[in-house]
Parts: C-alpha cells; structure tokens; sequence
C-alpha cells in the first residue's frame, strides 16, 4: 500500500512540475499584438514610380516585415499615401484625404487589434511652389500634423499615431512642383517640429503618440543612385522617389520603427 502511494504521489508531483515548467514556458513566450495600420503619406507611402504599388509600396513592405515577428500576429493594412498630398490635404476641415483615412480605420475586420497611424509627410509641404498650401512653414507644418492627430485621437482614442521623419531628397528636384535647395532645408526644419510634437503629446496623451524612423533621410542620402529612381526636371536628373530597392529599404526602416514602439514603449 504505501509501495502504490509513493508511486501515486510522484505521479502527482511530476504532473505538477510538468504543468509548472509549461506555465514560464508559455508566459515566457510574447503575446502576439495583431495590428490594424493606416499609411497616411504622399506618392513615396503610395509608391509612386514603381511597377506594382499594389505589391511594392513601403507599406506592403513594413507589413510583410512586421508578419515576420515573433511578437506580431495578424496584420491588416491600408495604404492611404496621395501623389502630391501636403499636410493641408490631410486637414480634416478639408473634407477630402482625412475621409478616406477615417474610412480605412473603421473598414478593418478585427476590431480588437491595435489601430496605428503611420504618417509620413512633409515632402510636398516644403516645396516652393506647386502642391496644395506650399510652401508650408515649420510652424505651419507642426500644426497641421497636431491638428490631424489630435483629431485621430478624438475619434479612435485607443490608437497610437506614430510620426516618420521624410526622408531626403535632392537639391535639384523639380519637376511638376518646384522644390530645390530652398525646399530641401525647409523639410529638414520640419524634422525638430516633429519630435517636439511628439514630446508635448508624452505629456497630454502618454503612450499614443511617437517618433518613428530617424534613420531613412540620411540613408537616402548616401544612398540615392542606388536606392531613388533618376527623373528628368526642369533642373536635369533629380531623386525623389524610391526605386524598387529604396522602397524595400524604407518599409523595413519604417516596420522596425513600429515594431519598436510595439515592443518597447507600449509594454
């Protein structure tokens, strides 16, 4: 008898130790955040230039990335970049670009998954002349983005708004719409305005609205005869727009960046 409850007993123990050893292993393991993202941009979010936006835009990209991680589950997307869109274009009092983001946030299947706005404009904002409100001033530019995501916030209160720096473009761009140097040093000014944005909203909403890339700009910039495709301007050969390879270049720098703020500011 006492052979059979010994016997009994380490079963029971082993039992345990097994289901113990399960338990860290599985709470050891990431919860998989599915994710719903909105690309709010202008022709580089929305591919411009390339063969198959539809499958090689830096949204499809930073998606296909994102699936990739351990840490991420389902990921749906909607890729809401506008040739020749300004941060005005975005205003919601525009009634025009702001209704088709609005749309797409509340179109996604899953409503439990995280909703995050990826916005990266700029480029059109800094030109000289051409595109809707340009030349858009610093202090223009940062508050139309605040007016844009203070009313995202309103509206989807649980989403997080994730701000990407524009990348580089060159000097000489000119094309339909005048940029050149003059533009090019007004779109780095934006760069400050951005991240001091982001830093007022750390203390008006915590935890909902961030920096994403810094890395893209500098990286387009030694890397444009390779990475951006050669157009013919008003100027010569100019670089504006990623080729197949820069688009695959910026949607990872764009995934890291989301994935980051997944994984280490939300936790």
């Amino acid at each position: 008898m006492m052979k059979i409850k010994n016997t009994l007993c380490g079963s029971i123990q082993l039992t345990m130790i097994v289901l113990l050893l399960s338990s860290v292993i599985l709470s050891a393991q990431p919860r998989k955040q599915n994710l719903n993202i909105v690309f709010i941009g202008n022709s580089i979010t929305f591919g411009a230039r390339l063969g198959d936006p539809a499958t090689e835009a830096p949204p499809v990209v930073a998606c296909s990335y994102l699936r990739q991680q351990t840490n991420v589950g389902t990921v749906a997307f909607s890729n809401q970049g506008h040739s020749g869109f300004t941060t005005v274009d975005f205003l919601p009092a525009t009634g025009t670009a702001f209704k088709g983001v609005e749309a797409a946030a509340l179109a996604f299947a899953d409503k439990q998954a995280l909703l995050i706005f990826s916005v990266k404009l700029g480029t059109n904002d800094s030109a000289i002349q051409g595109p809707n409100g340009s030349p858009v001033s610093p202090e223009a530019y940062k508050q139309n983005l605040k007016t844009i995501a203070d009313s995202l916030l309103k509206e989807f209160p649980d989403c997080i708004i994730i701000f990407q720096h524009p990348i580089w473009y060159s000097p000489n761009t000119y094309n339909g719409a005048k940029y050149l140097e003059e533009g090019l040093l007004r779109l780095q000014s934006y760069i400050p305005q951005i991240d001091q944005l982001v830093a007022n909203y750390g203390v008006s909403h915590p935890k909902r609205v961030f920096v994403g890339d810094k890395k893209a700009f500098n990286y387009f910039k030694k890397h444009y005869l390779t990475d951006l495709d050669p157009e013919q301007g008003h100027q010569g050969t100019f670089y504006l727009h990623p080729n197949n390879k820069g688009a695959c270049a910026l949607g990872n720098f764009w995934a890291v960046a989301i994935n980051n703020v997944i994984k280490h500011e939300l936790n």
